[in-house]
């Protein structure tokens, strides 16, 4: 019977170090996808194989081809230097985008739940009053307001997005709160500030990345709707929405011109979603167990 009991620990340790060998090479499969969207981002202008602003009506909507891969746009453009330029304002705007609700979102998350109190009441009835709304309707009025423009698109984004890491900050640090080496971090004296960012902070680090992560691809497809509803960046200038809008009205003639900046939106929400999960995953031994 001890035998039968050791050969099954054996074989569940076996799994479980295959299952996280699994999950780590996935994590790291797609981390580097990731990493060379961010690269060809970067460098998107050097990569270009023609001009992406020069116009040809010569070269107007021509079919994809050997000489141009994604076809032309209306202008004669060429339409894959286009998603290529595109990519810097689509992919790096959004990251920006993420980063500030992320840090906003956060540090007002972790002050209400350890301070408690009057500030907190405030600022959580105001994120319900945010979350209260559809999202895209609400940013459309922020944006509407302020006008158009990708800054304008992304402080109405930022408006509307830091509740939802606010709410899980609050939570996990009210979670942290009565914990026993908390109760030892007060006794010895440590700073409010101190507590807070040294202490709390990284322990919740890692449910707020993922969820950031995970952010990245709705917050592009929010940023993209609105530059897709004339919010956000303005042509000339390149960007995968703003594309898909000028592509509409072609789609029975030329559907290229809106096809490819939807497969790239759909190509990069798909590798940052996929990241997300993964590392999910790899963070949470329980979830990495299921798998």
């Amino acid at each position: 019977m001890r035998e039968q009991k050791n050969r099954k620990k054996t074989v569940s340790v076996r799994r479980q170090k295959v299952r996280e060998n699994h999950v780590r090479e996935k994590l790291i499969f797609f981390a580097i996808l990731a990493l060379i969207l961010l690269i060809v981002a970067a460098f998107a202008r050097k990569l270009c194989p023609y001009d992406p602003d020069i116009q040809d009506l010569l070269q107007a909507q021509k079919p994809p081809s050997a000489e141009h891969i994604l076809g032309t746009d209306r202008y004669g453009r060429d339409m894959f230097s286009r998603v290529l330029v595109g990519s810097t304002i689509s992919i790096y705007a959004t990251i920006l985008l993420v980063a500030i609700v992320t840090v906003v979102g956060t540090v007002i998350g972790i002050i209400c739940g350890w301070c408690g109190g009057t500030a907190d009441t405030i600022l959580m009835r105001i994120s319900d009053l945010f979350l209260a709304f559809p999202s895209l309707v609400f940013a459309l009025a922020v944006a509407g307001v302020l006008g158009g423009g990708i800054q304008n698109a992304v402080i109405a984004l930022a408006v509307i997005g830091w509740p939802k890491f606010a709410r899980l900050a609050r939570g996990l640090t009210l979670a942290q709160k009565d914990s026993p080496y908390l109760m030892a971090v007060r006794l010895s004296g440590s700073s409010t500030i101190k507590i807070m960012f040294k202490h709390i902070l990284p322990n919740i680090a890692g449910p707020i990345l993922v969820t950031a992560v995970l952010d990245i691809g709705t917050m592009m497809m929010e940023l993209a709707g609105l530059s897709f509803l004339g919010l956000g960046v303005k042509p000339p200038m390149a960007e995968w929405g703003s594309m898909i809008n000028d592509g509409r009205s072609m789609l029975q003639i030329s559907p290229w011109m809106a096809l490819a900046p939807g497969l790239a939106i759909f190509v990069t929400v798909m590798i940052f979603n996929l990241l997300g999960d993964t590392l999910r995953d790899f963070m949470d031994p329980k979830e990495r167990a299921k798998n």
